[in-house]
């Protein structure tokens, strides 16, 4: 009988036949011709790397080459490369066992083993995983095998391979196994590669026969309790953005998860040993293996296109993946969406898949209660059909549950009025019923009250909504729902799919009804509190982002969307009015606050007229927070929750007081009044002088607490000398930056040019001129991270923008090294947009600049307008990861709007030539 192995075997399905990848019989005799020639150990080591080397890259080149042309063929890629490396191990394990330490006569004792175990025992590997390997020997290791494995390891560290290793007995394994969960998991796998075979089957027999039968609830609590674990560290999100092919929630980690269980419990060979030992259908075993291969595939390319063992799809793999994928820009979404949609639908089915598999096995494997506590635990009466089952909601009789369809809707809200779970058996049944749901079902006025009572009537719609998502039944029941599916939207802003957005949002409006919110958003609560439609504002937040993906312009196409939808769902007249209306302008409150200088008394006349009604106020600033807020952790902050309350509490007051209350001298008296209570120990001639050197628009856009800062600043003023102010404003979650100094051309620019070498992220400005030849100019700032400087940094910071504005640094040459866009934001595409809008305000110009972030592009438009002879008044600066939205309030010299058309293009074609230039400098 041989025992004694030089190669394991080839197996079939390989992305290459075996010759082409790597010829071991011929590398064999290649090494061991130029073996004789080696003087030494040491010699004769670097002759066989010599070899294994150049058979490695010509293997690893023939394996991309091959993977190129069919960039699907995970499973016949990863074999291959498993392959590849078996014959390089088994090469040098060969290598240093017979020729750089031969023994005549060998013992018993000494010999050995190489097996692969982990990912490398399933023959399964990444261009860059991890090869882990196992050196068994009958009994305690000799100095003869410490030599050997000690000759192959530096072999294979010299090929570059990353090796994890352990020498161990069978003794050694199986004690080793029942103290450690993730040793026992490695050698489930494990896999022989060369030398005395018999004793890697006596570890098999041996592991199967003393350590895991009779362990198997054990193993399936650990890896429950494992894969728990390494979700909360990816996240505990199934949508984030970049996500972790390999350790993420719906990864391979979990498909693996399953089959170790799986194999574990009934020694099943492969996956597809799943379905005979009944923990998987046939159909989810084919979702198992597509899901497999395209995460397979994702992370093959994502090893090949870095050169190293990556697993994290960042932004800018993103791109290259699905060019490599094949992927292509359709429909007005790009590549790169359709194939993250692609991911997400995957993870989302790994997801399904797991939950089904493994609460079936706690079903099967889970202890019976002991204590009589648990047989007389208060439980809820469930309705007639239901059954419980390990605690979660179950169907007696299914084939008489479907034959009634609107019970496929029922049962979701069965589990939410029980707040049982549904148990795998009623998702199994559920998924194989998605064709009964048809146009009349739909429709039908029965079905229609059970969805909307999911929203409306149980307290957590969110719960049902992601449970019918996940298992297809939104998409069903409401067909449009369908496109919007685990869609992604690629940029930084947008921290989950558009489905999990929609559903967060509803997740947020549940949480204000239930008064969970109740600091954080006062006004939002206080409207809900006072009474508003509720099925307006749930079936619009539902239907807000519907028409996402697609060319036209979302909010238009969602709101003809909505019209459809609401007639299937039986809302009157008004009401489907109301809700296209907030669908066609959900962004509208957004914008203008965010875009808008809430300043000018116009910015609120205009939204109080397209607003037109209280109500639709109230809905319409209930939907804005909701959005916000469910677009991802740290959206919300106190900046935008003050822009949302100012806007909200003027327009009330406009809508309720009429237009005319926001007129300007009103507005202009009461601010002077202000100012004069809180400096009361200034004279009356100063008090005087400061009420009358400031035109109205100073008056009307800053707080009073800012115009108290400014009189101090002003008060005796040289025309040398720059005063700063720096505060913390909490309110607004950034820092206030006042500065008083003698007005001149560009101040603005120079500001900002200031504040953008210190690092300072401006979120708004506003810069006005006083009748006696004075600048005062605020700007809002924040840190790196979003957040107010501390008080702190504030001396440094303020030292730092004086050295600037008294010359001693050029903002323009200090800010090329600095202005540079980070590489995983590279791929993003924000074509620049440029608006002229000479209807917004009264007195100014609104120059609106949308494009791709980056920290000095501020200072370029600013200075750019400067070197045109422009004034600006104000900035708003809206920022939504990486795209900004600069809005610039401005005249000409003259005082005057820029009306010219020749004007403004000539002035668009240099704004649009200072940004691709900054651009072009922040790629280097």
């Amino acid at each position: 009988m041989q025992t004694d192995r030089f190669f394991p075997d080839a197996p079939s399905g390989l992305i290459l036949p075996v010759a082409q990848i790597i010829d071991a019989a011929t590398l064999r005799a290649a090494i061991l011709a130029d073996l004789p020639a080696a003087a030494d150990p040491r010699a004769a080591r670097a002759i066989a790397v010599r070899h294994l080397s150049d058979a490695r890259a010509q293997g690893n080149a023939a394996l991309a080459a091959a993977f190129s042309t069919r960039p699907h063929d995970a499973r016949a890629m990863i074999r291959a490369q498993a392959h590849l490396t078996d014959i390089l191990v088994a090469t040098a394990f060969d290598i240093a066992r017979h020729h750089l330490h031969p023994l005549a006569n060998p013992t018993e004792a000494e010999r050995m083993a190489v097996l692969a175990v982990g990912g490398f025992g399933r023959a399964e590997m990444a261009p860059h995983s991890d090869v882990d390997l196992l050196f068994l020997t009958p009994w305690k290791i000799t100095p003869w095998a410490e030599s050997v494995i000690e000759s192959m390891l530096y072999i294979l560290w010299d090929l570059k391979l990353k090796v994890g290793h352990a020498s161990r007995t069978v003794r050694d394994c199986l004690r080793l196994g029942r103290e450690d969960i993730t040793i026992r998991t490695a050698l489930l796998e494990h896999r022989f590669i060369a030398g005395f075979e018999p004793l890697a089957l006596d570890l098999g027999d041996r592991l199967w026969g003393d350590l895991f039968r009779n362990t198997g609830p054990e193993f399936i609590d650990a890896k429950l309790k494992e894969r728990a674990d390494r979700h909360r560290r990816q996240g505990g999100q199934r949508y984030v953005l970049e996500p972790n092919v390999k350790e993420g929630k719906g990864g391979l980690r979990d498909l693996q998860t399953l089959y170790w269980i799986g194999k574990y419990l009934n020694r099943v060979s492969s996956a597809e040993g799943l379905v005979a030992a009944g923990l998987l259908t046939r159909d989810e075993y084919d979702i198992f293996t597509r899901a497999e291969d395209f995460l397979w595939a994702v992370r093959c390319h994502l090893h090949l296109i870095s050169g190293r063992a990556m697993d994290q799809l960042t932004f800018d793999l993103q791109v290259e993946v699905a060019a490599r994928m094949g992927y292509a820009d359709k429909g007005g979404r790009r590549a790169v969406e359709h194939f993250m949609q692609d991911y997400f639908r995957h993870a989302t089915r790994v997801g399904e898949l797991t939950r089904v598999f493994l609460t079936e096995l706690e079903a099967r494997h889970a202890k019976p209660e002991a204590s009589l506590f648990g047989l007389f635990k208060r439980t809820k009466r469930v309705k007639a059909g239901y059954k419980l089952v390990q605690g979660r909601l179950d169907l007696v009789d299914p084939r008489r549950f479907f034959a009634d369809k609107l019970n496929i809707l029922r049962v979701f809200e069965e589990a939410l009025r029980t707040g049982y779970l549904l148990h795998p058996n009623v998702m199994r049944q559920i998924t194989t019923h998605l064709d009964l749901i048809d146009e009349d079902m739909q429709s039908d006025p029965e079905a229609v009250r059970i969805f909307l009572d999911l929203l409306l009537k149980h307290g957590n719609p969110e719960r049902a909504l992601r449970r019918m998502n996940e298992l297809g039944v939104l998409a069903a029941f409401i067909p449009e729902f369908e496109p919007i599916v685990a869609m992604m939207q690629f940029n930084v802003y947008h921290h989950y799919t558009v489905d999990e957005h929609i559903i967060q949002c509803i997740s947020v409006l549940a949480q204000i009804e239930r008064e969970e919110l109740l600091e954080e958003l006062p006004v939002a609560s206080s409207i809900l509190k006072a009474g508003v439609n509720r099925k307006i504002l749930y079936v619009a937040l539902f239907l807000h982002d519907i028409g996402k993906g697609r060319p036209e312009d979302h909010s238009i196409l969602g709101a003809q969307i909505a019209r459809r939808v609401c007639a299937r769902l039986g809302l009157t007249q008004d009401e489907t009015e109301t809700v296209e209306w907030l669908v066609r302008y959900h962004l509208l409150m957004s914008d203008t606050a965010q875009k808008r200088d809430l300043g000018d008394p116009r910015t609120v006349r205009d939204f109080a007229k397209a607003v037109k009604t209280r109500r639709r106020l109230d809905l319409l600033t209930v939907l804005t927070v909701c959005d916000i807020r469910g677009v991802g952790p740290g959206t919300w902050n106190n900046w935008k929750a003050m822009l949302l309350r100012s806007l909200f509490g003027q327009t009330a007051e406009a809508l309720e007081g009429g237009l005319e209350s926001l007129n300007r001298e009103n507005r202009e008296d009461e601010a002077k009044r202000a100012m004069r209570e809180r400096l009361a120990e200034w004279s009356a001639a100063d008090l005087r002088r400061e009420a009358g050197r400031h035109y109205a628009p100073y008056w009307q856009g800053l707080s009073t607490d800012t115009h108290v800062v400014f009189a101090r600043l002003l008060k005796d003023l040289p025309d040398s000398e720059i005063r700063i102010d720096l505060h913390p404003d909490d309110g607004r979650d950034a820092t206030r930056a006042c500065f008083a100094l003698a007005d001149h051309p560009g101040i603005f620019s120079r500001l900002a040019g200031a504040l953008a070498l210190v690092g300072a992220n401006v979120v708004d400005a506003r810069t006005y001129t006083s009748k006696d030849g004075y600048a005062t100019a605020v700007f809002w700032v924040q840190d790196s991270e979003g957040k107010p400087y501390e008080v702190a940094r504030l001396p440094r910071l303020s030292q730092m923008i004086r050295k600037t504005l008294n010359g001693e640094v050029v903002a323009r040459d200090a800010l090329k090294d600095r202005d540079k866009v980070k590489k995983r934001e590279r791929e993003f595409r924000f074509p620049t947009h440029i608006t002229f809008d000479n209807e917004g305000s009264d007195i100014y110009t609104i120059i609106e600049v949308d494009t791709r972030d980056r920290p000095g592009l501020l200072y370029d438009l600013t200075r750019t307008l400067a070197n045109n002879n422009i004034y600006i008044a104000s900035a708003v600066i809206a920022t939504f990861g990486a795209q900004v939205v600069d809005s610039f309030y401005v005249k000409d010299m003259f005082g005057l709007k820029l009306h010219a058309k020749s004007k403004q293009e000539a002035l668009e074609k240099k704004l649009r030539q200072a940004i691709a230039e900054g651009a072009e400098r922040a790629q280097g």
